[in-house]
């Protein structure tokens, strides 16, 4: 698909700025991070607003919202916008879809919830996310495809391919990309990918939450989150900027979910109850940030960089 040419940026300074690395990077990566625990509000606000007997016809009302966006966003010749939507999409039906499918799936198979031995009476792992784990043979199975897709852009693939001889031919210049499906599928893989690793590690029958291994784990995803992150400040691109922060916000949060299990703070995004203001004020802050992404041009170095040296010639 041929990228659309960016508008010029506006002459003030504070957006020539805001298309600057670091800010095109960590506008990316507060969204998608962020949204992680907005994630888990959602569904806890759901299921206390609408009670069993309306839940799950709200999680497909949420899922139909993601796949509209993903229709609009694939007909969407804007990579911004389609990437964007591409996202949200992603989001949507994972939620919707995909999350309450294994919470149906818990509760239609008396699937009871783990508790946890540290803090009596409450849930450590709920049934959906151990009915989840089932689904550990798709992923693997269909990840394959990914690994030795020739048209791949991944770079956690293309590593593959480079060194262990999966290439599988040469890519297609001639390939078109949708920039919405791309970002939507990468947003529930990763998601999804993320979530197995953490429930196998928690299984107190294969490591368990308080294992040398784990802290091993825990301490190789500290290094490896910031290795992403400050990667991504350095992106101009706003588009690549989003895919690329898409896993790597992931990883990160997968620190905060680790540190959260060893109840080594609240995880007041679970409580939203309790914490009504703060919760509103991020998904507001969340909600005006996405706004001002969708606006972001597509690329501005190449004018920024003309601009400049215009300037230091006058």
């Amino acid at each position: 698909m041929t990228d659309i040419t960016a508008p010029s940026a506006p002459q003030s300074g504070l957006a020539k700025l805001f298309y600057r690395p670091p800010f095109v990077g960590l506008l990316a990566f507060v969204i998608v991070f962020v949204v992680q625990a907005l994630g888990h509000t959602v569904m806890i606000v759901m299921e206390n607003f609408f009670g069993e007997e309306y839940i799950y016809q709200s999680a497909f009302a949420m899922g139909t919202v993601g796949a509209v966006l993903l229709y609009i966003g694939m007909k969407n010749n804007n990579e911004v916008t389609a990437t964007w939507l591409g996202f949200w999409a992603g989001t949507l039906l994972w939620t919707g879809w995909i999350e309450f499918s294994f919470v149906w799936s818990g509760n239609y198979l008396n699937v009871p919830d783990l508790m946890d031995p540290l803090k009596p009476g409450q849930i450590a792992t709920k049934a959906e996310y151990l009915v989840m784990m089932s689904s550990i043979g798709i992923i693997m199975s269909t990840l394959m495809y990914f690994t030795m897709n020739k048209e791949t852009k991944c770079n956690f693939f293309l590593w593959f391919q480079r060194n262990l001889g999966m290439r599988t031919g040469k890519p297609n210049p001639n390939n078109e990309r949708n920039f919405a499906a791309i970002t939507a599928l990468e947003t529930i893989y990763v998601v999804w990918f993320f979530y197995l690793v953490l429930l196998f590690m928690y299984d107190e029958n294969i490591l368990g939450d308080r294992h040398p291994v784990t802290y091993g784990i825990f301490f190789i995803n500290v290094i490896w989150s910031v290795f992403l992150f400050q990667r991504l400040m350095k992106f101009w691109k706003v588009t690549t900027a989003i895919r690329y922060g898409i896993p790597t916000a992931i990883i990160c949060w997968n620190t905060v979910e680790i540190a959260g299990r060893w109840h080594l703070f609240t995880e007041f995004w679970e409580h939203p109850q309790d914490f009504a203001l703060e919760m509103t004020l991020i998904t507001v802050g969340v909600a005006i940030a996405a706004f001002l992404a969708v606006r972001t041009p597509t690329h501005q170095k190449g004018t920024l960089s003309k601009e400049e040296l215009e300037a230091r010639r006058a």
